[in-house]
């Protein structure tokens, strides 16, 4: 058998909808991105996890697969926790997860044709980092003889938000064993029946692999699927480091599972179990359980208080909202600065209702957080009327807004935190705190922060159209066309 090959690339999925976290997690904003456990988001805790050495592992630089909305949000989060951004592929559309590994397969296989990829997504809680990397490294072996593998979770309850896996034979000690077959999500008979037979497992949606292999799969499975995915990869655009997947041979690939579209084919997939803790966090009854309740069975979040209540999840998103709930059994209750989810603690799974129930009536809140994030950082609307708008808007250090103008528009700008280096027309000029600086209706101007500390400011809009859609952008270093926002 040919050793094991040690040097694995991460590759992490951030993709989503923010339905099932809503309102924490929203489409402007998903949940490896929102949800903090222990001061890191999914995405950085996952990033982590898969990085450096250890367990007898070594990981490159994590290859990220992501929506042009979240690519400089993946880079400032990598960058946060002192992470090296590795590439980042840019997604024209969402298609699911078989597009997205496939493309992952190609960039990687051809850089080096010996590669190897651990493809996981970028929103699940797994606290023990060294028992995974632990059962990545049991897989090695597996990958060095040609199989591909995944990641089976033990469970631990008759699970039915999951799919499950069925083994094709009893395992021992968390050795690998080979795949009998995907079970589709269950109804609550048969995940019981499941629970009880011992050789099933929850799917987890996680792939080792070497590249050469899953490549072979595709080909074989889903040919069609791999010549678009290739086609776009060789037309795609490199973007200030990220590569744009070229949109027009995207726009034909089928919206499809990696599961269904080659997983549930191809003969050579072993599993490696996995038991020491881990969850997709698919609700806010898993954040609940994560959460690890008090002796009431009661959850708190950001100074959330709870009176007389049990098994409740109590969560203030905002610091300027106090959330107490008194005498509650059975309930969630999440707090942000423009919604309030109030649900049954077993209607957890029913929340992407509320969001279907927005969009219907057009309100904002289903799909947008009121704090937006840019490229350069990050602005909230603090009041909206009918011909003004204030907003805070937070620069990172060093960072910069477009050289702009407004036709509908003008504005002020109060400086509350650090220096801004302003620019109207022809005049540059530093604005420190406590002071202002005004921008009228069709001026060039442009906002930076030269220093090493982020710059507040406080911003009113007045004019008869407000819409961030109200610009025309003469310069801008992060590349964006007309029109794009900020």
């Amino acid at each position: 058998m040919a050793e094991p090959v040690q040097k694995i690339t991460p590759v992490l999925l951030c993709g989503g909808s923010g339905t099932r976290l809503w309102p924490l997690s929203r489409k402007s904003y998903p949940k490896q991105f929102a949800l903090e456990i222990d001061g890191q988001t999914l995405f950085q805790a996952s990033a982590l996890r898969l990085s450096g050495q250890g367990e007898g592992l070594t990981f490159a630089r994590p290859l990220v697969v992501t929506g042009s909305d979240f690519r400089f949000i993946v880079t400032e989060q990598l960058l946060a926790i002192g992470a090296d951004p590795g590439p980042i592929l840019i997604e024209p559309a969402a298609r699911n997860t078989a597009p997205a590994v496939l493309a992952a397969a190609l960039y990687l296989h051809q850089a080096d044709p010996d590669s190897v990829a651990l493809v996981a997504p970028s929103d699940h809680a797994i606290p023990d980092s060294a028992a995974f990397r632990a059962a990545v490294a049991r897989g090695l072996p597996e990958i060095a003889a040609g199989q591909i593998v995944t990641f089976g979770i033990t469970p631990d309850r008759a699970e039915t938000g999951y799919g499950w896996l069925e083994l094709a034979a009893p395992t021992k000690d968390g050795a690998p064993v080979r795949l009998g077959r995907f079970v589709e999500k269950p109804d609550a008979t048969r995940a019981a029946q499941m629970l009880a037979a011992g050789h099933f497992l929850w799917n987890a949606g996680i792939f080792l692999f070497r590249t050469a292999d899953l490549i072979r799969a595709y080909e074989e499975f889903a040919p069609q699927m791999t010549e678009a995915v290739r086609q776009a990869l060789a037309a795609g655009q490199t973007d200030l480091g990220f590569l744009r997947l070229d949109p027009g041979a995207w726009s034909g690939i089928e919206d499809v599972s990696i599961d269904y579209a080659v997983m549930e084919k191809a003969p050579n997939l072993s599993v490696v179990p996995f038991s020491a803790g881990w969850s997709d966090l698919g609700g806010w009854d898993a954040v609940w359980r994560e959460g690890g309740p008090d002796a009431s069975g009661n959850v708190l979040g950001g100074g959330a208080t709870a009176i007389d209540c049990e098994d409740t999840l109590l969560r203030s998103e905002s610091e300027g909202v106090a959330l107490v709930g008194i005498g509650l059994k059975g309930l969630i209750a999440v707090a942000m600065p423009d919604a309030v989810l109030v649900a049954a603690a077993d209607r957890a799974q029913d929340v992407k209702l509320a969001v279907t129930a927005l969009k219907a009536r057009g309100a904002r809140q289903a799909e947008t957080l009121p704090r937006d994030y840019r490229p350069w950082g990050w602005y909230e609307s603090l009041a909206i009327g009918e011909r003004f708008q204030v907003k805070r808007i937070h620069v990172h250090p060093g960072a910069a807004l477009s050289l702009q103008s407004h036709f509908h528009r003008s504005e002020h700008w109060i400086v509350v935190e650090g220096t801004a280096r302003v620019t109207v027309d022809d005049r540059v000029q530093l604005v420190t705190e406590n002071q202002s600086v005004y921008i009228p209706l069709g001026s060039k101007h442009r906002m930076e922060n030269p220093g090493k500390v982020p710059m507040v400011l406080i911003e009113v809009q007045t004019g008869s159209y407000l819409g961030e859609d109200d610009i025309i952008r003469y310069e801008d270093v992060y590349a964006r066309g007309q029109g794009a926002k900020g």
